[in-house]
């Protein structure tokens, strides 16, 4: 129930004064006063009741979802954070700018805008690859640290994709594509960081012709893009950090209304933020709405599902713990989740993409932790995956539609994995989130590298290559520390013919056939039954 401050006074006074009564009073009125408002409902936003929130078991199940990181910076082509890096002079994106465009302060982003056309985007079409490939979710960028909301945003009018650009609401396009065919849907929102992020839109060139003009964030006429730093020190555009959240509560009441707004519109089933819960009791409450609003199961536990990149918000339950381009180094008791892309966050035209064979190899070692993979497919200005985005998607396709039994509704086994690979560290950067950013440190995998999950007394073993006449799997000797049970069948998936094998004290020996199979360089999976 929400209270006006008057309600809350009255209620306050004429109560009897337990501790506890008065406390709960005295965060209706923080929250009145603050000016946030929440649907009713079993969460609010405070942690001790965000406390109470389980992951549902959809999203242990659904294990792989595809991304779309997608906006007007995208329509440039020359990669992620260009809207703010093409302010930085002497950046590769600035020199790029000034190129193609001219300088920054006679051509600003907010004149890229209207190259975002989505004029070749099919949302039916690329949803219906999506789930051949075999993604069970669906991220739509919500708004990223431009400043651009991708749906008809209330608190945005002006700069949001019904209103410029595409002239599409583009988050409701892809929910109801997603929704059509079953998957669930989520949103990213990257606008906590937006007030900061943009700084540079309000500095000048230092040198040359125009040195000293300021660029266009400058303009109070733009400050619903670039944002007013009235108020603020003189230094401010210089001195604050892209990522450093310091912001008045006039912009922290923003971005509550503003995700309030695409949470209330849209119901998404996902809603990830970059970074952790921003702003306290804003960002607490933006999480206790997603709760609220969205569906619950039979028992009225929240089907939804919220993302963090900060550990702590996720070890007192509340969200889902998610690594950036990172993975886990062991199995988690809680599922979890990595956010990578095939190559940068935003379209750059000629960017290089991650193989198929790469792909899987991380969706297998992350599922075998209790993860999911969110896997983004950057699309350009016209909304249609290049030749090569095909390439690595079929790629993905092909390997699913052979092996995906293995992945879906399954769990960790007693161990993720055997092989040269689970002898290398992974160094952490003390810079980054534990466990994010190491998607590169680690290994490509092989026909060596085995990673386990299992369904009942069903074990899948994943073979990252094509093993030669036979496999051996250490983890399934009769003596190992794992004491597997009695092994009574194994296939290969997508083949139905048993398989030759012994287990004894030294492991499961299993005959491979000759012939190979299409997407065996990517890899194979044993169905392994026990007694």
């Amino acid at each position: 129930m929400n209270f006006t401050r008057r309600q809350a006074i009255r209620l306050m006074s004429s109560a009897a004064p337990a501790m506890a009564m008065q406390g709960a009073f005295k965060r209706i009125l923080a929250q009145t006063a603050s000016g946030i408002q929440l649907t009713p409902g079993s969460y609010t936003g405070t942690r001790p009741s965000l406390k109470a929130y389980t992951v549902p078991d959809w999203f242990a199940d659904a294990k792989f979802g595809i991304w779309s990181h997608w906006g007007p910076q995208s329509a440039v082509g020359d990669g992620d954070w260009y809207a703010r890096k093409m302010y930085i002079e002497g950046s590769d994106q600035y020199k790029y700018h000034v190129k193609r465009f001219g300088p920054p302060s006679k051509f600003g982003y907010k004149d890229c805008i209207p190259l975002f056309t989505a004029d070749r985007w099919d949302p039916e079409h690329l949803m219906d690859l999506y789930a051949k490939a075999g993604a069970k979710y669906f991220f739509s960028m919500g708004v990223h640290h431009d400043n651009y909301d991708m749906w008809n945003s209330k608190y945005q009018p002006r700069w949001n994709a019904v209103s410029s650009g595409p002239h599409k609401d583009i988050v409701g396009m892809w929910s109801a594509a997603a929704r059509k065919r079953g998957l669930r849907f989520g949103v990213s929102e990257h606008l906590s960081n937006s007030y900061n992020w943009f700084a540079p839109a309000h500095l000048s060139d230092t040198t040359g012709p125009l040195a000293g003009v300021p660029y266009d964030g400058s303009n109070p006429a733009y400050a619903d893009l670039y944002h007013d730093y009235t108020g603020q020190p003189a230094d401010f555009a210089k001195t604050t950090t892209a990522m450093s959240r310091i912001a008045p509560d006039s912009w922290k009441l923003e971005y509550f209304h503003r995700i309030k707004d695409l949470v209330d519109s849209y119901q998404p089933d996902l809603l990830y933020t970059d970074g952790g819960i921003p702003f306290e009791e804003y960002g607490l409450s933006t999480v206790a709405e997603l709760y609220n609003v969205g569906p619950v199961d039979q028992r009225g536990n929240s089907e939804t599902v919220y993302n963090s990149k900060h550990k702590p918000d996720c070890e007192e339950g509340t969200c889902v713990l998610d690594h950036e381009r990172g993975v886990a180094d062991s199995i988690s008791p809680v599922p979890w989740q990595t956010d990578t892309c095939i190559g940068g966050w935003h379209y750059k035209v000629g960017q290089k993409y991650k193989t198929p064979k790469k792909v899987i190899d991380l969706l297998v070692d992350i599922v075998s932790k209790n993860g999911n993979l969110l896997l983004n497919f950057p699309l350009p200005a016209n909304g249609e995956l290049d030749p090569e985005e095909m390439r690595v998607l079929e790629g993905i396709t092909a390997w699913m539609s052979v092996n995906s039994e293995g992945i879906f509704y399954t769990r960790p086994w007693k161990i993720n994995g055997e092989g040269p690979s689970m002898a290398v560290s992974i160094p952490q950067d003390a810079t980054r989130p534990q466990n994010s950013f190491n998607e590169g440190k680690q290994p490509d995998l092989s026909a060596q590298d085995i990673r386990f999950t299992a369904k009942g007394k069903t074990l899948y073993a994943f073979v990252q290559g094509w093993p030669q006449k036979q496999l051996t799997i250490q983890a399934l000797a009769t003596s190992s520390p794992q004491q597997p049970e009695k092994v009574v069948d194994v296939r290969m998936l997508g083949r139905e013919e048993a398989l030759k094998f012994t287990q004894d004290t030294t492991g499961l020996r299993v005959t491979i056939p000759g012939e190979k199979p299409p997407t065996a360089d990517i890899g194979v999976t044993l169905r392994i039954r026990f007694a």
